[in-house]
């Protein structure tokens, strides 16, 4: 079949599967079912928080409606001192897809239909009164098992500090930023879905996902005036699946120590149709690639963002968010294990984003990112596909996205990924005779959650 008959195909089932889910369908997950309210009462568009939903994130996911079915706690009865919700807090998810390149992947067929992707489970809710959760457990059709996807675990509560209401917590959770509010850093910034399969750029800071899923962590958080956040937390390797105690065989990272994590943003309403956050955080971890001992690489992350919320004609929102990431490594152990050509690096990355929500039933985003950073032909040595011919880490990609909620818990999309440079070059990049736009991505996806 034809490269655009394929494609034709895709949208044409994608759009059967909607149809068979009349627009009068309410199936909402867990937290709706919790709080009472429709999906667009806490977010944008999925997964996008408005302040309602950030209110209900700080608060550890505790907030209820009032006649959310729950063990009764009052003093006197036979349940006295337990606090629990009637139904367990769970949800579940099915991501199905198809991804196609400009040009075939070396040795493969072009056009990637997966159903499913990926499917999800969640726990997610409140617990008890101040002890909520966001822990989801995601099976991969790629590698075909279980395995744990974003966590985050919460006590919340609040006091007074001057006067004004301070919101504290402390957060268990497995992936640096999933704690945050905003959508300005790692594990929830933009593009909000991706395709398993598609090549991406090899470089990258470490604070951009590379510790995501493979860590615990355990922090606090507080927000005080609803203005001021802080946040800490400190990051040991996890390695799940993997036997215990760790002996960092195997594994790239390997954190000595523990790898320290910190926040700070403002936010701010401006009238009632404006809003801004402007923050900074960053990461420092040593690490030694496949020991536990001996040399170690150090990393030091940090990084400055900004949000910026439009609303427009009563629903319409324009949404605005930027970054700029800087990485500055020390890599003794690689060098001296001959993966790199010298020790002292440094990686830069700036991301921008522009999205217009029509209401919570459709938006359209166009994203830009640009990675550089020091070259370095062991560290980046060329290959075919994936690596660098001339060293070099520098990425340029433009990223467009098409989202439609027929309900609010379907999402279908269409994605676009264009690359000017691809690993250091825009032709053949790779030393192979690829060049940057043969890894130009079309990518569909249907999204359902129940």
């Amino acid at each position: 079949m034809k490269k655009h008959s394929s494609l034709s195909f895709v949208v044409a089932v994608l759009f059967t599967l909607v149809a068979l889910n009349p627009s009068t369908a309410h199936a909402v997950p867990s937290f709706a079912r919790q709080t009472g309210l429709a999906c667009n009462g806490c977010h944008t568009t999925p997964p996008e928080l408005n302040g309602a939903g950030r209110r209900f994130k700080l608060l550890g996911y505790t907030d209820r409606a009032q006649d959310t079915p729950a063990v009764s706690n009052d003093p006197g009865t036979r349940h006295a001192g337990l606090d629990l919700l009637k139904t367990l807090p769970l949800s579940a998810m099915i991501e199905t897809s198809f991804t196609s390149t400009k040009s075939s992947q070396p040795g493969t067929q072009n056009g990637s239909f997966e159903f499913p992707q990926d499917v999800s489970l969640f726990l997610a809710g409140a617990w008890s009164a101040h002890v909520g959760s966001f822990v989801q457990v995601t099976y991969d059709a790629q590698s075909d098992h279980f395995s744990m996807d974003n966590t985050d675990i919460r006590y919340a509560n609040t006091t007074k500090l001057g006067g004004k209401e301070l919101i504290y917590g402390l957060t268990l959770n497995n992936n640096p930023t999933v704690e945050d509010l905003w959508h300005t850093t790692p594990a929830w910034g933009y593009p909000f879905m991706a395709s398993d399969s598609a090549p991406t750029p090899g470089a990258g800071p470490v604070i951009l996902g590379a510790l995501a899923q493979d860590v615990a962590g355990i922090g606090a958080y507080a927000m005080w005036n609803d203005h001021l956040y802080l946040a800490g937390a400190v990051y040991r390797s996890n390695h799940i699946g993997n036997a215990q105690p760790n002996s960092g065989e195997g594994f790239a990272t390997n954190i000595r120590g523990v790898a320290p994590y910190w926040r700070v943003a403002w936010q701010q309403s401006i009238g009632s149709d404006n809003y801004v956050e402007v923050g900074a955080y960053g990461l420092h971890m040593t690490s030694t690639p496949g020991a536990v001992t001996g040399l170690q690489d150090s990393f030091t992350d940090w990084a400055v963002d900004l949000q910026y919320d439009r609303t427009l004609f009563v629903r319409d929102v324009l949404s605005f968010r930027g970054s700029y990431v800087r990485e500055n490594s020390s890599l003794a152990a690689t060098f001296d294990q001959g993966g790199a050509a010298q020790s002292a690096h440094n990686l830069s990355v700036f991301m921008a984003n522009v999205e217009y929500h029509f209401g919570n039933r459709c938006s359209v985003a166009l994203g830009w990112q640009d990675t550089s950073g020091t070259a370095d032909a062991l560290l980046y040595a060329p290959g075919p596909l994936t690596g660098a011919a001339n060293g070099s880490p520098n990425s340029t990609a433009y990223t467009g996205n098409l989202s439609w909620w027929p309900v609010q818990n379907i999402q279908l999309a269409l994605q676009y990924t264009a690359y000017t440079r691809f690993n250091g070059a825009s032709t053949n990049y790779d030393g192979a005779g690829r060049n940057a736009s043969d890894n130009n991505t079309t990518y569909l996806l249907a999204r359902f959650i129940f």
